[in-house]
């Protein structure tokens, strides 16, 4: 789950709060103390379901990682290298937005993209007292949670609602 964080992430601020999860996970060929595959079943708060799948097993190397909505109004697919390239947005209604899709595009080498440089500025602004911060821990928290819960939910073979009770 360490390689799924960012998706976890994405997924929570695209579609909102999880409601529960189902997992599976395992370490099925790596030499490694941690799990090398996982499969999250997902249920938002606001009834939407989905599923999640991570490896570390790829052959030959990383493909790729993508994120696809599928919607009665709508789909949309963000894939690429660094969930950099929009690759399909489709709506039943137009909005002004639509025609600046291919402009958020942009080619990167690196699974990091280029937040890294934007996350550290604003961190160094803050400090300085310049810039509110763009994130807190509690954003980070609930990703968190969501792993915690894929794990308890693997471990027990239980479908674990949140929020975690403490």
């Amino acid at each position: 789950m360490n390689q799924a964080s960012h998706y976890v992430d994405l997924i929570d601020w695209l579609i909102g709060p999880v409601d529960s999860v189902q997992a599976m996970m395992g370490t099925l060929a790596r030499d490694i103390e941690v799990e090398d595959t996982g499969v999250l079943n997902i249920r938002w708060r606001n009834g939407a379901i989905g599923s999640m799948s991570v490896t570390m097993l790829t052959y030959p190397k990383n493909l790729e990682g993508s994120i696809t909505i599928l919607g009665e109004k709508g789909t949309v697919r963000v894939g690429g290298v660094a969930v950099n390239d929009i690759q399909h947005w489709e709506f039943d209604d137009d909005h002004d937005d639509d025609k600046k899709i291919d402009d958020v595009n942009y080619e990167t080498t690196s699974v990091y993209g280029f937040g890294h440089p934007l996350y550290y500025k604003n961190i160094i602004d803050v400090l300085r007292g310049e810039a509110e911060p763009e994130t807190d821990g509690r954003e980070g928290l609930k990703s968190l949670e969501l792993l915690i819960a894929g794990y308890l939910s693997a471990r027990d073979g239980k479908t674990v609602s949140l929020p975690l009770e403490y």
